[in-house]
């Protein structure tokens, strides 16, 4: 593939309002807030093996914690759990009744974690590799690319084909030598100037390339043929799917806005200053918008840079009038990862001193039975176990936010929809 061709291709596939690169890439806010759930799921799974708590299955491992954050990535990621079920009569992936193939499989997270350099990770995979742990390959990568986004990219079937289309290859889907390969490929050509220029150096954007010509969304010389032997019928669906999909997510960001614009509208009846996300101030709900209703900024408060950009991404906090104080903190998540925003309001409340904030977690009604259940996890009851923190479901926020805001005088009357809110001044 000469780089002309490809940089024409890149504009087309940046062009497409619903190709994954707009819709998932650059255009979807969830995407930053998974990386931190991911990292710290990932340590999870290292101490839960390390402890001899991991489990010998997937379902209600920390290991299903850390998948479902990255399959709601959604189109690009779809199915990525599906390498690590456990699958009894093949007895794959090998990782829950072997012991040392677990062991090895938590060292392996452990290092990719702690690894700074292109060569310590590459050393790691092909250790894990040589392990030949029946049933875990590549697929593997799909985590450690949110561990490293710039050095790892993501694998799967889609990708694979895109990448044979693209480069007239024939890389295998479960072979690690072809993924180590790949990655090497993707690296030299993302880092020559006509790509580097149109792209990312966070492998995602060439990942979702490679993906929309293996699904044959983007059509070039290399996959002509695979696409016309599919019915017209096929592609049809296949578009309407896709269509089908990007309306879905502007709705699901539409009702996530009004509940953070509800949230806005109650602490400032209340009489706090409100912080919305600094990804979303550009946002405006009835005629409303959040840069002109909230603070431009979190308070300096001296923390760590990384604990900042994680606390910035909270949906909704509200702070007593002109000081710094943090009365309440509020993440609305629709579809999207429960554990993820409770692990962003954990590094809120440890970062400060007595802390006394309350927590909640906004979500639509039928969630309620999954907020609870991720509250009652084992390796996170002892860490909240000061920090007040409870449900709050979308049909009574929106039923009663007039009249929340009418008599309500402070940050308690939240109590009076919120559910499982431990007793507190």
């Amino acid at each position: 593939m000469e780089l002309t061709a490809l940089a024409q291709i890149i504009d087309r596939y940046k062009a497409d309002p619903e190709s994954v690169y707009n819709t998932w890439f650059t255009g979807s806010a969830e995407r930053m807030k998974a990386f931190r759930a991911i990292r710290q799921g990932v340590r999870d799974i290292v101490e839960s093996i390390a402890a001899g708590t991991f489990g010998n299955d997937f379902k209600g491992s920390p290991l299903e914690f850390v998948l479902t954050a990255i399959t709601e990535q959604k189109q690009v990621f779809e199915g990525a759990a599906h390498p690590f079920y456990w699958k009894p009569k093949l007895r794959i992936p090998d990782i829950y009744e072997n012991t040392t193939n677990q062991r090895t499989f938590g060292m392996f997270l452990e290092a990719c974690a702690s690894a700074t350099r292109d060569d310590q990770l590459v050393a790691e995979m092909s250790r894990l590799a040589d392990a030949r742990i029946k049933g875990l390959g590549p697929a593997v990568a799909n985590i450690v690319y949110f561990l490293h986004p710039t050095l790892v990219p993501p694998f799967n079937t889609a990708m694979v084909n895109g990448f044979n289309a693209l480069f007239g290859d024939k890389k295998k889907l479960g072979s690690w030598e072809s993924y180590l390969a790949m990655r090497e490929a993707i690296l030299r050509v993302n880092s020559e100037p006509e790509v580097r220029g149109r792209l990312s150096k966070d492998l995602g954007a060439f990942a979702g390339l490679l993906f929309e010509i293996g699904t044959g969304r983007i059509v070039i010389s290399g996959n002509a043929d695979a696409v016309l032997q599919a019915t017209r019928e096929q592609a049809d669906k296949a578009a309407r799917q896709r269509h089908k999909e990007v309306l879905a997510e502007v709705q699901e960001e539409s009702e996530h806005t009004y509940i953070q614009y509800l949230l806005i509208k109650i602490g400032r009846a209340l009489n706090y200053d409100v912080y919305v996300a600094r990804n979303d101030r550009h946002r405006s709900c009835d005629g409303q918008s959040f840069a002109q209703l909230t603070l431009p900024e979190l308070p300096a408060y001296g923390w760590p840079v990384e604990v900042m950009e994680t606390v910035g991404l909270i949906d909704v906090i509200w702070l007593r009038p002109g000081t710094a104080e943090i009365i309440s903190a509020f993440e609305v998540e629709k579809s999207t990862s429960i554990y993820s925003g409770i692990l962003r309001m954990q590094d809120l409340a440890r970062c400060i001193p007595g802390c006394t904030c309350h927590f909640y977690l906004a979500a639509p009604n039928q969630r309620e039975r999954e907020v609870m259940a991720q509250l009652a996890r084992p390796s996170l009851r002892s860490s909240l176990a000061d920090t007040p923190m409870a449900f709050i479901p979308f049909d009574e926020l929106r039923e009663h936010c007039d009249g929340l805001c009418l008599f309500g005088e402070d940050h308690t009357v939240m109590r009076k929809i919120s559910r499982g809110l431990r007793p507190s001044s």
